[in-house]
């Protein structure tokens, strides 16, 4: 097999691979390199990834490939790495330490690994390992000088040069005391968070519903916390929220439902419901499953003074022009690839080990 693609064409092929997994449904398209191969034993790796862990849905994995083959082209490619000199890379070895909340929460971080020149070693959460391992082998397949540069690991990581690790903040500073000699990224727990005036259109707050329960609202960037001027009016949200109400069919939602609605109601908590979604006034950042969480604020000054001081504890601000890096509503799951977790710059740390 030769071997006239580079990296970059390895990983957009991969785009045009994934463009058959859409949330509009599975269809083979002609002229996929490689199709004949692994276009059905993806299908059957999406179906394991959904047995094996109830919070992916088909619908949500196929939003997750849908995302990254959109991600995935020329343009944005080259975008993304059109200001870095990657052809004097030294290739040593990352090791990448996977979450497993949402599909292919890792990938950006493999992705930036190994366009970069270097090797990977990663170690993927249990709740997540279907997916990668079958796209690192479509990649080799494209781009045959890969093997031996992606490995997949399930013991204790050795022999690495750096690391790029994400938990919760518990492990975070387990990660920071056992990789204290490595150059390392170590991300924490954040979330994101939705600032509202009171003068959102419908279409906003209707964008505002998919960043609160898409993928179950487990995702640091799904919005979590609302910051709400006083006396505001949550009926035009709760409206906003509605399309989403087939989600108390799914068992494990509506368990988690159930179980914090009962909590609630015993320690007789405030709380307002639609019989989908509870809001809560808390000062807390993450909220739990079913349950976004609101603070009032007095003036919008305020509120931005509040998001500087806490900004090591959230992801994604979705507001109407209130910070200059604001999310659009309804976008907070469709990031740029030079949309970095934590606003660290992995591509700028990984071409300076």
């Amino acid at each position: 097999m030769s071997n006239k693609y580079t990296i970059k064409d390895a990983f957009i092929k991969l785009g045009e691979f994934l463009s058959q997994f859409t949330t509009n449904g599975i269809v083979k398209k002609d002229n996929i390199l490689n199709n004949d191969l692994f276009f059905d034993g993806f299908k059957h790796q999406i179906k394991l990834a959904k047995e094996h862990n109830g919070w992916f849905t088909e619908n949500n994995i196929l939003f997750a490939l849908e995302g990254w083959s959109n991600l995935l082209t020329k343009n944005n490619l080259n975008q993304w790495l059109s200001g870095y000199n990657l052809n004097e890379v030294e290739a040593k070895k990352i090791a990448i330490i996977m979450a497993g909340n949402i599909p292919l929460v890792g990938f950006h971080d493999f992705l930036s690994v190994i366009i970069t020149g270097h090797e990977v070693l990663v170690k993927q959460s249990s709740n997540d390992k279907h997916l990668l391992p079958f796209l690192a082998k479509y990649l080799e397949y494209v781009k045959p000088d890969l093997k031996g540069k992606i490995t997949f690991t399930e013991d204790k990581l050795q022999d690495f040069d750096a690391v790029i690790a994400t938990g919760s903040n518990n492990t975070a500073r387990y990660f920071e005391y056992y990789f204290k000699n490595k150059p390392s990224i170590i991300r924490q727990n954040r979330n994101s968070v939705a600032v509202l005036t009171g003068d959102e259109t419908e279409e906003q707050l209707s964008g505002l519903s998919e960043d609160i329960f898409r993928y179950y609202g487990l995702g640091c960037r799904n919005v979590s916390k609302l910051f709400v001027p006083k006396d505001y009016n949550f009926d035009g949200f709760f409206n906003a929220m509605y399309k989403w109400h087939p989600i108390i069919e799914e068992a494990k939602y509506a368990n988690n439902y159930d179980y914090n609605k009962a909590v609630y109601l015993m320690s007789e908590f405030d709380m307002l419901e639609n019989g989908f979604l509870m809001i809560k006034e808390d000062q807390s950042y993450a909220s739990p499953i079913a349950t976004v969480f609101y603070e009032y604020y007095d003036n919008l000054e305020q509120i931005q003074q509040k998001l500087n001081t806490d900004q090591d504890l959230i992801q994604c601000v979705v507001s109407k022009g209130l910070t200059k890096s604001d999310i659009k509503f309804g976008m907070t799951q469709k990031p740029q690839l030079w949309d970095y977790a934590d606003n660290v710059n992995t591509i700028e740390f990984l071409l300076k080990i």
